[in-house]
């Protein structure tokens, strides 16, 4: 198993869904004592796309200039990733009802036209197939699934557009609220992944 983790929380060790993500891996590799861990932590910054990365990642040219060449290398690394992965375990934070930018960026950047899906007569199709995902959703006061929580629903889909259908929250909301009863509701649902 092949697994890559992905946090990305601007807490540090204060982090609710780091500590998630932590649990769910540890389920996982509980499992698959052999399983490969490839760690990315996005709060330490992802490249934002731009014009000039558009030009150089999605145009492509014969004859890239280094700043070109760094755009292209570092879009690749991050989608080579996601290929390699049988597996994702993704901390999701929610920030002002929606994913932190950093997640964001990060699916910006792995979202290639031709490479991670594909427009096809029938609509777009995801390239990314055969893979899972475990997302830890941690909010203060954004109940998951609720009117305020922009951030699940689109996560889910993107991935989806990507391919990874087979997505399971771990949430803990309403942490500011009921702190115990969030993580209860968290507790349970980790109880529910079998590797």
């Amino acid at each position: 198993m092949n697994i890559l983790h992905l946090d990305s929380a601007i807490t540090a060790d204060a982090s609710v869904s780091r500590q998630l993500t932590a649990d769910i891996l540890a389920r996982l590799t509980a499992g698959n004592p052999d399983a490969t861990v490839t760690y990315r932590d996005l709060s330490t910054g992802v490249p934002a796309i731009d014009t000039a990365w558009f030009k150089a990642v999605r145009v492509g040219t014969d004859d890239p200039t280094p700043q070109q060449q760094a755009q292209i290398d570092t879009s690749n690394a991050l989608l080579a990733e996601v290929q390699a992965a049988d597996t994702l375990v993704i901390g999701l934070p929610v920030y002002n009802f929606f994913l932190p930018s950093q997640l964001k960026t990060w699916l910006d950047q792995i979202a290639r036209a031709g490479v991670s899906f594909r427009y096809t007569a029938e609509g777009p199709e995801g390239l990314l197939t055969g893979k899972r995902a475990f997302v830890a959703y941690t909010a203060a006061g954004t109940p998951m699934g609720s009117d305020l929580d922009h951030a699940s629903g689109y996560l889910r889909h993107m991935l989806g557009f990507l391919g990874i259908t087979d997505v399971t929250f771990v949430a803990a909301d309403g942490l500011a609220i009921d702190r115990e009863a969030g993580m209860a509701r968290a507790q349970q649902a980790l109880e529910q992944i079998a590797a």
